[in-house]
This record gives C-alpha cells, sequence and structure tokens, in this order.
C-alpha cells in the first residue's frame, strides 16, 4: 500500500521514536521556521540540508506564535505542514507548540541543524544563539545554508498576496469538523429565535446629485437635485437584519417626535418587527450623503448626542427586564441612548437565560467595547479595539487576545474589513492554536462597506444562539457581511441570500476537494 504524505506529519512523541536516541548511525537534520509560503529559497534550503544527512525533520512554528505584520499567518499550520509534507526530501514534518524550537531540539536531538543564510548577516540573533548553545550542548552540529537563494515569505505575502481564502477556509472547516449540513440547520433554527435589539436610531440618507459645475470665486460646487432615498441604520438595521434572517424581533431605540421619526415606525411595522421605541426630546438622528456622479461628495449629521432623560433609561430598563429567554444585542453609537450611567443598569437588568451581545460602532465618538465585560460575543473592529486598549502598535492578533481576556467574553469577532475576522473562544488547552480562528474576507470586490458589520453582528449572534459554535456563527456572520458589501446603501439580507450564496461555497470548496 503506497505511504500517504500526510503521514509525514507526526507528534513529538512519534517522531522521537522514529529517529531514536542521539548519537545515531543514520544521522538525521532538522530545519526550522513559519514556512508561511513554501518559495524556491525554501526549497534550496531543504534539499541542502538533506544532502548532509539521511533524513530530515521540519518543525514549524504554531500559529498561534506567530505575530509577524498584521495578519499573519496567511497560511494556517495544518496547510503550511502539509505542503512540506509533500516535498518528496522532507522525512517528517512537526507542528511545533512552543514559542520556540529549543524543547523539541532537546528531545530529539537532531545531528545536524540547519538555520538559512539571512541569519548569517550582522550580529548573531539572540534566539539564534540559544539555538547554537543548545546544539553544541550536546554534541550536536549547527550549520548555515549556501545562501546563493534568499526570498522572503513575508516580503512576498505583504507585497501582493495569493488568494488562498477559499483553501484556507475549507482547512479550516475540515480541522473543526464542521459540515455545511450543520451551517444549514443552524440558519433553519433561526425562525425560532426571540431578538431584542437595544440601540441608537439613524437614518442613512442617500441624496443623489449630477455635478454641474464649481464657483470660479469660491470654492462651492453646484449639483442639480436628482433624488433622495432613506434607510433605516444604526440598530434599527441591525433589527431589520435580524428579522431578514428569520428570527422574532423587537426593537428598543429612541426617537424624534418628527418626519424621520414617523418614517422609523412605518419602517418597523412594513418589516414585522414589534416596535418598542421611545419618544425622545432629541430629532431623529440622520446622516445625509450627498453623492454627486457616484461619488461622495459630502456627510451631514443631524445629531444630538446628548444622554437620553433619566426616565427614558428606566424605560428601557424595564423593557430589558421584561425580555426573559433569546439574544439582547446592545448596539451602541453613543447617540444618547448609551453612558456610563445607563449602561450599568441595562446591563443589571439582562435576563441570566439570554444571549448577551454587544457591538459598539464608535469610531468618532467616546463609546468603549470594555464598557460590556462579560458578555458571550462582542464584535468591534479594529479600531475600536485599538481605541478600548490604548494601542496603536500591535499587530492585530496579540491585540485582539489581550482585549479578549480584557473583556471577559466568551467569544470576541474583531473585524478587519477588507482581511476579513479573527474569532477568540476559550483555550481548550495552554497555548492551543483552536482558541482562535481567521476567516478571510468572502468578497474581495466591495461596493459599499457601509453595514458590513450590522450583517455580521446580527448573523453571527443568530447562528451563536443556535448552533452553540463559533466557527458556524462567524461563517454566517462573513457570508451576511460580503452580501451587504455588494449592494449600495444598508439593505438587510435575507435568509435565502445567505443560502445561496453558502451552497456556491460549498460547490467551490467541493471543486477544490476533487
Amino acid at each position: 500500500m503506497k505511504k500517504n504524505y500526510l503521514d509525514k506529519i507526526v507528534t513529538l512523541s512519534q517522531l522521537t521514536k522514529k529517529v531514536g536516541k542521539f548519537p545515531r548511525k543514520d544521522k538525521i537534520a532538522m530545519c526550522h521556521g513559519v514556512f508561511d509560503l513554501v518559495h524556491p529559497g525554501h526549497i534550496r534550503h531543504l534539499v541542502f540540508a538533506k544532502s548532509k544527512t539521511n533524513k530530515l525533520i521540519v518543525s514549524i512554528t504554531s500559529d498561534f506564535h506567530i505575530k509577524k505584520s498584521s495578519h499573519r499567518p496567511y497560511v494556517p499550520q495544518q496547510l503550511r505542514a502539509e505542503n512540506l509534507a509533500a516535498l518528496e526530501f522532507v522525512d517528517y514534518v512537526l507542528i511545533d507548540t512552543k514559542e520556540k524550537p529549543l524543547q523539541n531540539i532537546l528531545k530529539i536531538k537532531p545531528d545536524l541543524f540547519v538555520k538559512g543564510y539571512e541569519y548569517i548577516s550582522g550580529q548573531v540573533n539572540p534566539n539564534t544563539q540559544e539555538e547554537i548553545n543548545l546544539i553544541n550542548s550536546y554534541g550536536g552540529e549547527f550549520l548555515y545554508t549556501p545562501g546563493d537563494y534568499v526570498l522572503s515569505s513575508s516580503k512576498i505575502i505583504e507585497n501582493e498576496k495569493p488568494d488562498l481564502s477559499l483553501v484556507k477556509l475549507k482547512s479550516l472547516l475540515d480541522g473543526e469538523k464542521i459540515k455545511f449540513d450543520k451551517i444549514y440547520k443552524s440558519l433553519e433554527n433561526f425562525k425560532n429565535i426571540k431578538v431584542l435589539v437595544v440601540g441608537d436610531t439613524i437614518i442613512d440618507s442617500y441624496v443623489k446629485t449630477s455635478l454641474i459645475g464649481s464657483n470660479a470665486k469660491t470654492p462651492t460646487f453646484s449639483v442639480k437635485y436628482l433624488e433622495e432615498t432613506n434607510y433605516l441604520g444604526g440598530a434599527g438595521v441591525v433589527a431589520m437584519h435580524m428579522k431578514a434572517a428569520g428570527a422574532n424581533v423587537s426593537f428598543c431605540s429612541t426617537i424624534g417626535d418628527d418626519r424621520l421619526g414617523k418614517f422609523v415606525k412605518t419602517q418597523l411595522k412594513k418589516n414585522g418587527i414589534k416596535d418598542l421605541t421611545l419618544k425622545s426630546n432629541k430629532p431623529t438622528t440622520e446622516k445625509k450623503y450627498f453623492i454627486a456622479d457616484n461619488y461622495r461628495l459630502l456627510k451631514v449629521d443631524t445629531v444630538d448626542n446628548s444622554p437620553e432623560s433619566n426616565l427614558l433609561q428606566v424605560e428601557i430598563s424595564k423593557i430589558i427586564k421584561n425580555f426573559k429567554n433569546g439574544i439582547v444585542i446592545f448596539s451602541d453609537f453613543r447617540h444618547g441612548i448609551f453612558n456610563k450611567e445607563s449602561i450599568p443598569n441595562y446591563i443589571k437588568a439582562l435576563n441570566k437565560n439570554v444571549l448577551k451581545v454587544a457591538d459598539s460602532q464608535v469610531a468618532s465618538r467616546w463609546g468603549n467595547i470594555l464598557d460590556f465585560s462579560g458578555f458571550d460575543l462582542i464584535t468591534p473592529n479594529e479600531k475600536e479595539a485599538r481605541f478600548s486598549m490604548a494601542d496603536q502598535d500591535s499587530s492585530v492578533r496579540p491585540l485582539a487576545s489581550a482585549l479578549y481576556e480584557k473583556a471577559k467574553c466568551k467569544y470576541l469577532i474583531l473585524k478587519l474589513g477588507s482581511r476579513g475576522i479573527i474569532t477568540l473562544r476559550r483555550k481548550i488547552k495552554p497555548n492551543d492554536y483552536r482558541s482562535f480562528f481567521v476567516i478571510d474576507a468572502l468578497e474581495n470586490n466591495a461596493i459599499d462597506p457601509v453595514g458590513c458589520g450590522d450583517g455580521l453582528l446580527a448573523y453571527s449572534s443568530l447562528g451563536l444562539y443556535s448552533s452553540k459554535d463559533p466557527l458556524v456563527a462567524s461563517m454566517l456572520g462573513s457570508v451576511s457581511s460580503a452580501l451587504v458589501s455588494r449592494t449600495d446603501g444598508n439593505n438587510p439580507v435575507s435568509y435565502k441570500k445567505v443560502i445561496e450564496e453558502l451552497k456556491l461555497i460549498e460547490d467551490k470548496l467541493n471543486l477544490i476537494s476533487n
């Protein structure tokens, strides 16, 4: 029977049994690295190492310990291991669960440890010196490759990323043993879920115009009015998304006694959403976009961010307290409902049986996702995460990990725009790479990114409640986000559209398998 190349991927205990103790008759060489993309420089490096011994071991850094750039590794560890195992001259592949390869070196005691030529230049790196000292301590040999062909995976990836999104997604689903049947079943169960959305109402208005010209004396553009279209936005569109997904939705917000307030109530009734809105003395928040020949010319906000009255805050707390089972979503735009005084009262009013979800979309205001500590799910974007942690320097994954621990949440989905999402969950064991996973963006040519986070929030919350699986939730959220990005304006994503998109993705992944 022909040996499967995947059999080359072994654990440390399996490997030590296979290679025996040092010193040994058949000498072995060992190389270690990330190998995010296997390129000609790697091939020459590994071929050189193999030429010096009988067997070649390649160990790779696990996903958990890679902190290069903002979104690495680009290729997850299982795929990296498979790429190396497929090479004829590689005998064994080991995924190193430690930050440094020192422990594995000591257990294996390779006869020869080979580093790349790039490590020769300048002063010896302290980590490399540790490896040299360890190899020398038991009588092994340390060697550098000649360096006739030096490339960098990091430079290749950062300059022009190859599209591996579907391959990575398939590897993730396979690794977690998630079948599409489970995702479809989760969607089917949405219709039985009760949801309460609490948050700020925003009307997104798009005024379409055509450019006539400009004033010669002043920097003034002259445009011809064509039409105006209003959309229910803010927390309102989250409710719309969840209703379009099939859930039983109630919406609690404040609106002004004005034209736009009436528009909100009409939209809620039209879409079958239970109207729990309260009248405010403030005007209904409106964000008006002026568009000239498909270019966004100007944005004008009609907004009063002062806190709602104590009386309204008490009424909102009562509504939250009366919601017994299902999902409660706090959609915070800091336009008056949520503030330092009201948030603790709202949280106190939450029933224990509900799934608690929060999103704090406060890119230009003073909210903080950490105000919702201890929730089941939070979904900040990168900017909001950096603001909450006062950290503009860390790469994305360490940033997400730090926020996750500080927020004391059960799950965190960090939105990275065109780069997709990172989902964090409790570690199965210390340093377990499965404590987080990455899903690349499922749409690379977005027409309008506005509202993508709302779609993700709605579908990931419903998916988490329905399936109890963060990967299913993240998949559904990512699909919804992709669908939102394909149209102008923040339009709710229907259950039917998500099914259609999932089937297309499933077909593509099946082609990869075949």
